[in-house]
């Protein structure tokens, strides 16, 4: 709700534009004036107040089952360019637990099976294999004396990276609260100024709400008294239309 120039007085609903998907016909409105509606705090409003929003609950053809129905699907997630992750993602949905990671035998030494211990050619393909893993974890060593030497420094870069970006998010979400405190406190400001013009126009509703039952009730009384009239003329045989046609009317001085 808005006055003649602009002032917002109550908790209006986001615009349309912040959600495309859902149409002006599905639109809400929140009534309120939180700062000077003070009904709240009686019990016996509170209780007609739950009442009401129950009752209205119940009637509603939105459940809380389907409150997400009017939001975009949710996007499809595809693994087609990293399929390890697409079965790691499937075994978590499925509940299943992880795979345990052999240590033992990605370090151990393999050597030909018993029946072959004599087969000079399973020596050399199994001296081979070993000499290939070995060639391996040398590799890996590496990369360790690489990732000690180095490793300290970009992990310093990569904090002061993440405390540069946590710094700017956290300036940005104080000037969010700082324009939220803002919207509050000239929303709090134009009602309680406005409150003084919204109880006398509440006392003056109320007071013509009671001369106008007033004037009701004497209605009432003249109807009661001219049916009264009328049965009276009509037992002692009084013609009242034809004495009213010939009653000339009253001329405003």
């Amino acid at each position: 709700m808005a006055t003649n120039n602009g002032d917002v007085l109550m908790l209006e609903a986001a615009p349309e534009a912040a959600r495309p998907w859902a149409s002006a016909a599905n639109a809400e409105v929140i009534d309120a004036l939180p700062y000077i509606d003070d009904d709240y705090g009686n019990p016996l409003i509170k209780s007609e107040v739950d009442r009401l929003v129950e009752e209205e609950m119940r009637r509603s053809s939105k459940k809380p089952a389907d409150f997400l129905k009017d939001l975009p699907p949710l996007p499809k997630f595809d693994f087609e360019n990293c399929p390890a992750l697409g079965k790691e993602y499937e075994r978590l949905r499925a509940g299943k637990p992880p795979v345990r990671i052999d240590f033992e035998s990605r370090y151990k030494l393999e050597m030909p099976p018993a029946n072959k211990r004599n087969d000079d050619a399973a020596w050399k393909q199994y001296l081979q294999k070993n000499q290939r893993s070995l060639q391996q974890k040398m590799i890996e060593l590496e990369n360790l004396e690489m990732m000690s030497k180095h490793g300290p420094e970009l992990w310093r870069q990569n904090n002061h990276r993440l405390e540069v970006f946590l710094s700017r998010m956290q300036r940005l979400a104080q000037e969010q609260n700082e324009e939220i405190e803002k919207v509050n406190r000239e929303r709090k400001y134009h009602q309680q100024t406005t409150s003084y013009e919204l109880n006398a126009l509440s006392q003056e509703w109320r007071q013509l709400c009671v001369k106008n039952k007033e004037i009701q009730s004497a209605c009432a009384v003249l109807e009661t008294q001219i049916e009264s009239y009328k049965k009276e003329a009509a037992e002692r045989g009084w013609n009242l239309e034809e004495k009213l046609e010939n009653v000339e009317p009253l001329q405003l001085q």
